[in-house]
């Protein structure tokens, strides 16, 4: 009986992990897309051609970790609108600050477009930078879920 019993847990087991990995499908690997100091690097998903409509997003904006009811935003929330996005790996790498002050600055010149600031940073690394730097003109939202903003 007991034989049987851990037979049942293995299969059990197995299939699980069977059916997990056939869930996610591999992104598209595009080998050379893009070069550093001349070295080819390997990108994930899909080549966006010019003209083409950008997929659409639901990503959670910045949050106190004692927030009660964080706040989603959705890419076709803006739809109709202007809208530029900014993508930064992290908002606390020199690089990607200099470049999220800007369009907070530049934000504040042209009050009919949508910015929005895209990075990997936990919503609230993300609550604390904003506060930090009076972020107060983009929609600063978190791909740290699952980086489906990223491969899309």
């Amino acid at each position: 009986m007991k034989k049987i019993f851990v037979i049942v847990i293995i299969v059990a087991l197995a299939s699980l992990l069977v059916s997990s990995c056939a869930v996610r499908s591999s992104p598209v690997e595009r080998a050379g897309a893009v070069t550093l100091n001349g070295k080819p690097l390997t990108l994930l998903g899909p080549e966006l051609k010019v003209g083409q409509k950008a997929p659409d997003f639901t990503l959670p904006t910045p949050y106190d970790t004692l927030s009660p009811d964080p706040k989603e935003v959705t890419f076709s929330e803006s739809r109709g609108k202007v809208r530029l996005i900014s993508v930064v790996p992290s908002l606390d790498t020199p690089v990607c600050d200099l470049q999220t002050q800007r369009f907070e600055q530049d934000a504040a010149k042209f009050e009919t477009v949508v910015f929005y600031t895209v990075s990997m940073d936990l919503p609230f690394a993300q609550s604390r930078y904003c506060g930090a730097q009076n972020i107060s003109r983009l929609t600063v939202v978190s791909d740290y879920r699952d980086g489906s903003f990223g491969l899309a």
